[in-house]
């Protein structure tokens, strides 16, 4: 099979291999700019009502203000990893650091929704520019036997820093002003530059082909239709004009931007014959599903903390720390695990204990026993997805050359983004519809007004509850037990799309993954085969 063309190595800023204490403080530096950007991602959501009274905007607008960030974000991840690889991926990450931190300045410092989108809309660009730069730095300077530990500790912090995020963000808007949400990134940023400049060297791509710039305009405008219609099909509809329109766009692009790649051959941004590889292909299915599993869970987790336990938002962000904290530390350990008995088997194993955490969610969540029925199952998925999370990345990474690191990196943080917002569209949807399913046949003898709120969803039943008398109780129990009636069956729809995943892996998953060096075709070719 053909692979991109041959590349000179990668040049390095130093000319010599770092030594540990060296890679030490990179891992850091990196860890460190990751972790501005996934903790800005989720920690926007705490800050909704404040948002709306300050600015005195619609929850449409909010909800803008928050995903358009991620929009730009993955729609400018694939463009500028390869940019990266072009101009180097140190300056990459110090530009996109400078670019990430004045735009969190001017958020922080807002007087409008308007300005607050544009701000917005500059953070995405410059995480675009961050985040495929940071995982492409370890994969270039890393050498091949410490690479899968590096990995292994930013997979766990990719995985478990919106969550930290997220703590930190509701931990600000308690006890202080929504605003100072910003300056954790602002103070991140500034960590991460001068550890930047002083420690992270310098990696390139000698190119042998022009910049394909159509495929990049291409490649923008299919990952912004799919993206806008995954976050706003749930809110618009799925069948709104807007909707559709954005569908068609995407798909459309998404098949133009296939057809010009397998044209542009060798040339092409994003080689996608490689996904003929099992490691590509398994990896990147993986993360997709996994991700989405992740993110669907904390749509249904939070109304339970909230809405059914009655816990404030900062103590429900509490409570998904153990998944946390799980996911982090085994991320750390999967690259060992794999060393020993294979990517695909480690794979499978942390696939399998995610599903196994999901059934316990779905078979022993309650009502009335509260947090600690869904602790063990929390505890599992947190588990499986740290397992599953390190060897999807590095079969990814490992399966593009090293001059296309940046491209790799990308590719998979796109994964991940379009994971995040499948899986909140399709669990939350199916969340919602056993819910109110579930709601109408607990109506009866409530008055007709609160029980069409109560339709609407959990947090509007509570809401009405408090007007509805001495119906209040019973209003409150009926919609706090269909709440777990469409718990359930979200949950059990993540066990079989786990199930087929897992049966997948276990037949298709990638073997031991070696990088695919530029300069020996024959190492992609032998993937193949994996």
């Amino acid at each position: 099979m053909s692979t991109s063309p041959p590349v000179r190595a990668p040049e390095t800023g130093g000319g010599s291999t770092p030594d540990a204490r060296q890679l030490r403080t990179i891992l850091i530096a990196v860890s460190v700019a990751l972790m501005a950007v996934v903790a800005s991602v989720s920690g926007l959501n705490v800050a909704q009502t404040h948002m709306a009274v300050e600015f005195g905007a619609s929850q449409s607008t909010v909800l803008w203000i928050i995903n358009i960030y991620t929009l730009a974000l993955a729609a400018l991840l694939l463009p500028l990893g390869a940019v990266g690889d072009r101009l180097g991926r140190r300056p990459m990450l110090v530009a996109g650091l400078g670019v990430f931190g004045a735009a969190s300045v001017l958020a922080g410092l807002a007087p409008s929704a308007e300005v607050m989108l544009a701000a917005r809309v500059a953070g995405g660009a410059g995480a675009a520019m961050i985040m495929p730069v940071t995982l492409a730095v370890i994969t270039s300077t890393f050498p091949e036997e410490q690479r899968g530990k590096a990995i292994g500790v930013w997979t766990g912090v990719a995985g478990g820093g919106g969550i930290l995020g997220m703590f930190l963000s509701a931990l600000l808007v308690d006890v202080a002003d929504w605003r100072l949400l910003f300056v954790l990134p602002v103070v991140l940023v500034l960590v991460a530059l001068a550890m930047a400049l002083k420690s992270v060297p310098d990696s390139r791509e000698t190119a042998a082909h022009r910049f394909d710039t159509v495929g990049a305009l291409i490649s923008t405008v299919a990952v912004t239709g799919l993206i806008f219609v995954l976050q706003e099909g749930p809110e618009r509809g799925w069948t709104d004009p807007v909707t559709l329109t954005g569908l068609v766009a995407g798909i459309t692009a998404a098949v133009g931007f296939v057809a010009w790649e397998l044209r542009r051959r060798d040339a092409a941004l994003l080689d996608v014959r490689l996904f003929r590889e099992r490691g590509l292909a398994g990896g990147s299915i993986t993360l997709l599903v996994v991700f989405g599993v992740q993110a669907g869970i904390a749509v249904v987790l939070f109304p339970y903390f909230q809405a059914v336990l009655g816990w404030s938002g900062l103590l429900s962000t509490v409570a998904l720390m153990p998944m946390a904290v799980m996911m982090m530390a085994t991320s750390g350990l999967a690259p060992m695990l794999a060393a020993r008995v294979g990517s695909r088997a480690t794979m499978a194993a942390g696939i399998a204990l995610a599903g196994v955490g999901l059934a316990l969610m779905a078979l022993f969540v309650s009502v009335d026993d509260g947090y600690l029925t869904i602790l063990p199952g929390m505890l599992a998925m947190g588990t499986g997805m740290g397992l599953s999370m390190t060897p999807s990345t590095e079969a990814i990474t490992g399966s593009l050359p090293r001059g296309k690191q940046g491209v790799a990196s990308a590719l998979n943080d796109v994964t991940r983004e379009f994971g995040t917002a499948l899986g909140v569209a399709l669990l939350g949807a199916l969340l919602a519809g056993g819910y109110r399913a579930a709601i109408d046949g607990r109506l009866d003898g409530i008055p007709q007004g609160p029980a069409d709120e109560a339709r609407q969803g959990v947090a509007n039943a509570v809401e009405a509850a408090g007007g509805a008398g001495p119906h209040g109780p019973d209003l409150l129990h009926a919609a706090q037990q269909s709440f777990v009636d469409g718990w359930q069956q979200a949950m059990w729809a993540g066990v079989a799309v786990m199930g087929v995943l897992f049966v997948y892996v276990a037949l298709r998953g990638p073997g031991r993954t070696a990088p695919a060096d530029a300069d020996e075709p024959e190492a992609a070719e032998a993937l193949t085969a994996r």
